[in-house]
């Protein structure tokens, strides 16, 4: 028997039995024979395995190429398009926001069992095409507008300050319905309506509100046009809207307009030599609020040519400053613009009679965007500036240098009477 073993070991001297060490007498051939087919099972399995984890790995490769939407001035947001999905990252919705946001877009014919398994990674899914949405800013309402996704909307907070005729005609029909305020929306009314998707406006991020529409299982996205630090970067974000309704391509045409009509009329400006100087806001109490020096709005003043009195100045939020620190600077002033929500002269010089010591008062060169409002009261500036900041400009222009744009009719400004 030793022998017989002995010479089945010399045979295989290269075989696989040498895989495993001699033993001693009581071996059998059985024994070794199991250990033989034992190993070449983990061989195999080992070689499925990695087999297996390379064909995943491709799949995942295939998965993530995806199409960047082209953005030339919005820096808050990012969409890339991939052929069963699209993925959007928000990432400042308000100043101090601490985290990015990232929602699915999930396009018809997706994989539900794939997408069950992946929508932890998500802030929120949302199945295409949206069919019903809620906005929540008047500043959202234009771009539904433009992209023709009017019928769409089905509930808003504060339907009294909505500007467009299309809108009012559609809440008046009662299929806009009313949601309260949007700090405090009316959630009872909004899950009835059920919407696709809510687009919310977040100054800190707190609205319990919304926490509880997201905790009912309904999407959340924060817009945060208003925090980009230009006017054609805010109006970028119809774009934004553009890939909600897979409307990209005419999101891009739109811009594109509004792009170019702008800049046309900065070209116009850009070789004034003598610009106006300009004071802005007014006083609340004993504070005077004004843009500053790095805000849309003074970057505005300075496109359409006109001499910004603080200019130079730096920061977050509105200037505040004391009377006297205004009077010295501004008194003499051409213009004053936007002298908060005040609608007249008179009213101007009620609420401070300290308004009425400036030449631009006295001049009455006094221009506000208040005294242009919808059917309801709602300001059109407050819906459509943002959108619309080649109309703005334009009407900058024509108040500083109205030889340069002889045609053009003031479309949101308008003098104090």
């Amino acid at each position: 028997m030793w022998r017989s073993q002995t010479k089945i070991r010399r045979k295989s001297k290269h075989s696989l039995f040498n895989l495993y060490p001699k033993t001693g007498n009581n071996i059998t051939f059985d024994v070794t024979k199991n250990q033989i087919l034992k190993k070449l099972l983990f061989i195999f399995c080992s070689l499925l395995i990695v087999s297996c984890k390379n064909e995943s790995s491709k799949k995942t490769v295939k998965t993530l190429t995806g199409t960047t939407l082209k953005l030339n001035y919005a820096k808050g947001f990012s969409v890339e398009d991939f052929k069963t999905h699209k993925i959007i990252n928000i990432e400042k919705p308000w100043p101090e926001a601490e985290k990015n946001y990232r929602f699915a877009l999930l396009k018809p014919g997706y994989d539900a069992e794939f997408w069950s398994l992946e929508k932890s990674r998500f802030d929120g899914t949302i199945e295409l095409p949206i069919k019903k949405i809620v906005v929540t800013s008047t500043t959202h309402l234009p771009a539904l507008e433009q992209l023709n996704e009017t019928e769409t909307l089905v509930g808003f907070p504060g339907t009294d300050y909505i500007s467009s005729e299309t809108f009012r005609n559609r809440v008046d029909n009662q299929k806009i319905r009313e949601l309260g305020k949007n700090e405090g929306i009316n959630t009872e009314v909004l899950l009835e309506l059920n919407p696709d998707v809510v687009v919310g406006f977040g100054i800190d991020g707190n609205n319990r509100s919304l926490e509880t529409i997201k905790k009912s299982g309904i999407p959340v996205m924060f817009n945060g046009d208003w925090v980009e630090e230009s006017p054609l970067a805010k109006a970028e974000w119809i774009k934004f809207f553009g890939a909600l309704f897979n409307k990209e391509k005419a999101a891009d045409s739109i811009f594109s307009h509004i792009e170019n009509n702008y800049l046309e009329a900065k070209k116009l400006a850009a070789n004034i030599k003598n610009k106006p100087t300009v004071l802005s806001g007014a006083m609340h109490g004993d504070v005077w609020y004004l843009p500053n020096g790095t805000s849309t709005e003074a970057q505005l003043f300075e496109d359409a040519g006109l001499d910004y009195l603080w200019k130079d100045s730096k920061g977050t939020g509105s200037l505040k400053l004391n009377f006297e620190s205004v009077f010295v600077k501004a008194k003499n002033a051409d213009i004053w613009l936007n002298p908060s929500n005040y609608t007249s002269l008179q009213t101007l010089k009620n609420g401070s009679e300290q308004h009425s010591m400036f030449s631009a008062f006295k001049n009455k060169n006094v221009f506000t965007v208040t005294n242009t409002t919808g059917q309801s009261g709602g300001v059109m500036y407050f819906e459509l500036g943002l959108t619309r900041p080649d109309l703005v400009l334009k009407d900058l222009v024509k108040i500083g240098h109205p030889e340069l744009l002889p045609n053009h009719h003031l479309f949101f400004f308008k003098k104090l009477p």
